[in-house]
C-alpha cells in the first residue's frame, strides 16, 4: 500500500488490533446497508451481521468511504449514516478514485469491498448474491465488475449465488473463463440467491469450512491471483422456489424497461420492485441469506486464521 493510499484508509482499531496479532478479520460490503434495503431494516442488519461475526470470535469490518476517507471497521453512528443518508454514491472499483479525490461518501459494492479488503490483509467477504451477467447483455454488455475484480483479487466471497435478476448460465461461464473457482457449500446445484437451484450444476462440493480455509491456502500458494466463489444456497425455510421467483424477476423486468432504468440503478431498481411485488418476502430472504453467509464467512475467515498460524 503506498503513502498515498495509506492516508485515505483508516482502519478501526479492533481491526488493526485483530490483523496484526494474526485473528480473524470479516470484511462486509456496505452497499447492501446503503443501497439494498430500507430504514430500518438495513441498519438492523448492519448490527445483526456484526453480532454473529463477534459471536463467533471473529472481528467485523464493514467497509465504506466516508467524505473521502476508507474505513474498514465502522462504528454504530457511521452505519446509521449509511442507512439514511440519501447522497451516499454506489462505489465499485471503476468509481473509487473519483469518489476518495471529490471526498465524497459511499457505499462499497463487492467489487471495491474485495479490493480494500486486499489491501488492508483481509481474505474473506459475505454478501447476498454476486453480480454478474445481465439478461440481454449479448445487447447491452452489462457484465458487473465483481466478475472481472474476482478474477485479479485474492479473496473468499461467500455469496447464495448471483441475484436472481441475472442470466446465471452466462455469469458462471464468465467466472470460468475469469479462472475463479466456484465451490458449492454442501451443495451440486448453483443457487439463485432467493431459491436453492438454478439449475446449473457445480463441479466442486466442499462440507466445511476447513476445506474451503484449505483450498483457498493451496490457491494462494500455487501462485493465484484470483479470488475463490462459494455458493452458499438460502436456508430451505426461508427460500423461495424458483419458479415462483422467475415470475417475480420477469414482472421487475418489464417494470424496468417501461421506465428505461439503465446503469448501475438497474439492480437496485428490480430488488426493490421485487420487494414490493412479493408484499416484503424478498426483503426477509434476502436479509436470512446474507446473514447466514456472513456466518459461514466468518467461519472460513476463523479457519484461515488458525490455518496461517
Amino acid at each position: 500500500m503506498t503513502n498515498d493510499i495509506k492516508e485515505s484508509f483508516c482502519l478501526s482499531s479492533d481491526v488493526k488490533t485483530a490483523l496484526k496479532l494474526n485473528k480473524p478479520v470479516l470484511a462486509m460490503e456496505s452497499t447492501l446497508i446503503a443501497h439494498g434495503m430500507p430504514y430500518p431494516e438495513n441498519k438492523e442488519f448492519a448490527l445483526n451481521a456484526m453480532n454473529i461475526a463477534r459471536g463467533l470470535n471473529v472481528v467485523p469490518a464493514i467497509v465504506a468511504v466516508l467524505d473521502g476517507t476508507v474505513h474498514v471497521g465502522i462504528q454504530e453512528d457511521q452505519i446509521v449514516r449509511l442507512a439514511m443518508e440519501k447522497n451516499i454514491v454506489k462505489t465499485s472499483v471503476q468509481n473509487i478514485s473519483y469518489v476518495l479525490s471529490t471526498k465524497q461518501s459511499g457505499a462499497t459494492t463487492v467489487s471495491a469491498t474485495a479490493r480494500f479488503a486486499h489491501l488492508a490483509g483481509i481474505h474473506v467477504l459475505p454478501t447476498g448474491g454476486i453480480g454478474g451477467v445481465h439478461r440481454g447483455a449479448e445487447n447491452t454488455f452489462d457484465i458487473s465488475q465483481d466478475i472481472t475484480e474476482l478474477s485479479k483479487t485474492p479473496v473468499v466471497v461467500v455469496s447464495s449465488g448471483a441475484k436472481a435478476i441475472l442470466d446465471i448460465p452466462k455469469t458462471l461461464e464468465a467466472l470460468e473463463t475469469a479462472s475463479v473457482p466456484v465451490i458449492g457449500y454442501r451443495a451440486n446445484d448453483f443457487p439463485a440467491f432467493y431459491s436453492r437451484f438454478s439449475g446449473c450444476p457445480i463441479e466442486t462440493r466442499l462440507e466445511s469450512a476447513v476445506e474451503i480455509a484449505s483450498l483457498f491456502q493451496l490457491h494462494r500458494n500455487l501462485g493465484m491471483s484470483s479470488g475463490i466463489l462459494v455458493a452458499n444456497p438460502v436456508q430451505k425455510e426461508h427460500e423461495i422456489p424458483k419458479r415462483e421467483m422467475d415470475n417475480y424477476v420477469e414482472e421487475a423486468l418489464k417494470e424496468c424497461n417501461k421506465n428505461n432504468i439503465t446503469g448501475k440503478e438497474i439492480t437496485p431498481f428490480l430488488l426493490n420492485y421485487i420487494v414490493e411485488i412479493t408484499g416484503g418476502r424478498s426483503l426477509k430472504t434476502n436479509i436470512s441469506l446474507a446473514l447466514n453467509n456472513v456466518r459461514l464467512g466468518s467461519k472460513i475467515a476463523a479457519a484461515i486464521s488458525s490455518q496461517q498460524r
